[in-house]
């Protein structure tokens, strides 16, 4: 008896594998363009995380005798004025564009959730004293806002991240807060007020797990600005500090002198930093269209 439960157990699990399969290569041919930015996204995460083991140069090495040099078989993306490897320091800089472009979006994401969600479910004073300091968050574009924050606390990698952040919140506020007013007057939440469920409880355990859906498509939208962002402030100087390879730096330090003599050194950051926020883009809108059910059919 126990083996033909667990025989009926493997099929049914087979079953679900195959079925589950079946969706995403549903998914993957009715939305070409978003499963292309998540091959590409894939493929940036992988490369940062693999770095060590595809890069043969340290991305830090000086080699002033290997200065300038075209790419070829050992160098596959030549050198930059100081002799390093221009693909190890692609390679390594996607993780500081990835940690940064995670961080400041989870973190302004998780304060823009706690915002609009008590503003939008408490109400009153609450939702006055949030939406005004929001609107004046929002007054400011979010590069002006970070390059004001980033100059502000100074370069650095935290300082960075908490610089992004912090305009992403008005959105993610936004957001949250308008999901949160429509689910309020909903009947299970009447429901659950009935049988004596704190607000509190209310809020976490039946509002806010509703409003994880068009949370999902913003963060993941918000993704490829949060990655322009840093290499923009990286390209100004107030980004990741030297000697940390960072995409927008390598741009900042080549574009004016070497763009005509060693063009390489401009063509390859660029193409990881437009690659980059392509695929985030791609993924975010098909993410919107399977998500938002008036995108669908």
């Amino acid at each position: 008896m126990d083996a033909i439960n667990y025989d009926s157990e493997l099929k049914r699990a087979g079953a679900n594998a195959t079925r589950g399969w079946r969706r995403l290569v549903f998914l993957a041919q009715r939305h070409v363009l978003g499963a292309i930015g998540f091959c590409i996204m894939v493929l940036f995460v992988w490369a940062a995380a693999s770095a060590d083991l595809i890069c043969r140069y340290d991305p830090l090495s000086v080699d002033s005798a290997h200065a300038l040099l075209r790419p070829d078989a050992r160098h596959w993306m030549g050198t930059d004025s100081f002799g390093r490897d221009v693909w190890s320091r692609i390679i390594h800089g996607a993780r500081i564009s990835l940690a940064v472009g995670i961080g400041s979006t989870a973190l302004g994401s998780s304060i823009g959730v706690m915002i609009g969600l008590a503003s939008g479910y408490l109400s009153g004073w609450v939702d006055l004293v949030f939406q005004r300091v929001t609107d004046i968050l929002q007054a400011l574009p979010l590069l002006v806002l970070a390059l004001v924050m980033t100059a502000a606390l100074g370069p650095s990698l935290p300082n960075v991240i908490l610089a992004i952040a912090i305009p992403l919140i008005p959105t993610v506020a936004r957001v949250i807060r308008a999901n949160t007013l429509a689910l309020r007057e909903l009947p299970f939440v009447e429901a659950a007020k009935s049988i004596g469920m704190s607000e509190m409880r209310i809020a976490l355990r039946h509002v806010l797990p509703n409003t994880l859906a068009p949370l999902i498509v913003l963060a993941t939208a918000q993704l490829g600005s949060t990655i322009l962002t840093e290499a923009s402030l990286s390209f100004l100087g107030l980004g990741i500090p030297e000697p940390y390879p960072s995409w927008g730096r390598m741009l900042s330090e080549s574009a004016a002198e070497y763009v005509r003599t060693a063009p390489w050194l401009v063509i390859f950051p660029g193409i990881a930093i437009s690659l980059a926020v392509f695929g985030t883009n791609l993924f975010g809108d098909a993410l919107r269209d399977i998500l938002d059910p008036r995108q669908r059919g």
